[in-house]
């Protein structure tokens, strides 16, 4: 079965035709190291494939770029045949990942696919367990350790790191929607790379927490699946790709603006208020829309035009006052809009629906 790779990445500049950024710390590096020495295999063959200088171990600021460690992480893991790169106390075969993706595909929602997902996760390793929780619209994913990942805590940065980048990642393909955290938290201290995190996890990072997990905006877990077999399968080949794609676009950002207009369809929703509504700026409003393939304009029409059908359809009210419930100024200018939506007056398309 087609595997999952562990998220060992920060997202790749694709701005241009630029080599990706050599961002990651070499500690990862390390750690597969130290997992492929414990089997007795010898990792320098392996570094030189990936084009990694065996000396840059020993400098603790040596940095590589995504496609070097997506090759070195897939090497090793193929070596091992472990997907969790010798963090649990019995390896992963591989496939495992892409086994944990393919049982969460059928999910309704995020939500219920990353419980799914997490609950399975602890068929395959009691070494640590994997949570869902959600209070005060805030969502957590938990990682709650039982044992030192890689027997010796040598590991053990590296397994939570690539265990929450795996999750996190998975859910933004899942929706196919940016899923910026609100925080994420470890319950080891502060590495040396320490400044790398806010790369590694979109949002602010804190150390020696009583916890380590990941929180986002809870409503993202109503966001219904985007994706389907032939998707996943796609995917799968190259597993990495859904740890460093940058999505811009955010669904959640247009379902909230669609319920702003749809609760207050009488007011003039002008972006700098939208945008002070949502608790983001105006620019970022019109560039996550954009991004989405809309524009402010685009859903004040789309909604309005939605509720005047329902209203039209659903009551005997006269024109003008479905034209005032819509969001119109006037009479006039709710028939003209009409017309352009359906090619018929309001009248005209009641009396045939």
């Amino acid at each position: 079965m087609p595997n999952v790779n562990p998220p060992l990445q920060p997202q790749v500049d694709t701005a241009g035709p630029r080599a990706p950024r050599a961002v990651t710390p070499i500690a990862f590096v390390r750690a597969m190291c130290l997992a492929l020495e414990r089997q007795g295999q010898a990792p320098e063959p392996l570094l030189r494939q990936a084009q990694i200088a065996p000396s840059d171990l020993d400098r603790s600021e040596a940095r590589i770029n995504a496609l070097q460690m997506e090759v070195f992480s897939g090497l090793a893991m193929r070596a091992l045949d472990d997907e969790a790169l010798g963090w649990f106390e019995r390896p992963l075969p591989w496939g495992s990942y892409g086994m944990l993706a393919r049982a969460s595909l059928s999910s309704p929602t995020l939500g219920v696919a990353l419980r799914r997902w997490c609950r399975h996760h602890g068929l395959l390793t009691r070494d640590i367990t994997l949570g869902v929780d959600t209070a005060d619209g805030t969502c957590r994913i938990v990682l709650t350790e039982y044992r030192p990942p890689g027997g010796d805590g040598r590991l053990r940065e590296f397994c939570c790191v690539s265990v929450l980048r795996n999750i996190h990642g998975l859910a933004c393909w899942l929706v196919d929607s940016r899923m910026p955290l609100l925080g994420a938290s470890f319950a080891f201290a502060a590495p040396p790379h320490a400044d790398v995190y806010p790369l590694l996890f979109d949002g602010p990072a804190s150390f020696d927490a009583a916890e380590t997990a990941l929180r986002f905006d809870a409503r993202y877990l109503d966001l219904p699946l985007k994706r389907d077999e032939a998707a996943m399968n796609q995917m799968l080949s190259r597993a990495l790709a859904i740890q460093v794609r940058p999505y811009r676009r955010d669904r959640l950002l247009m379902q909230r603006v669609r319920q702003v207009l749809l609760a207050q369809p009488q007011q003039a929703h002008n972006a700098q208020d939208l945008a002070a509504t949502l608790n983001t700026s105006t620019r970022t409003l019109h560039r996550q829309l954009r991004d989405e393939g809309t524009t402010l304009q685009a859903l004040k029409d789309s909604v309005r035009r939605e509720l005047a059908m329902a209203l039209l359809q659903r009551s005997s009210r006269p024109v003008k006052q479905v034209a005032e419930a819509s969001g119109f100024q006037n009479e006039k200018s709710f028939i003209r809009a009409f017309k352009g939506w359906t090619g018929k007056t309001p009248g005209e398309w009641r009396e045939r629906s």
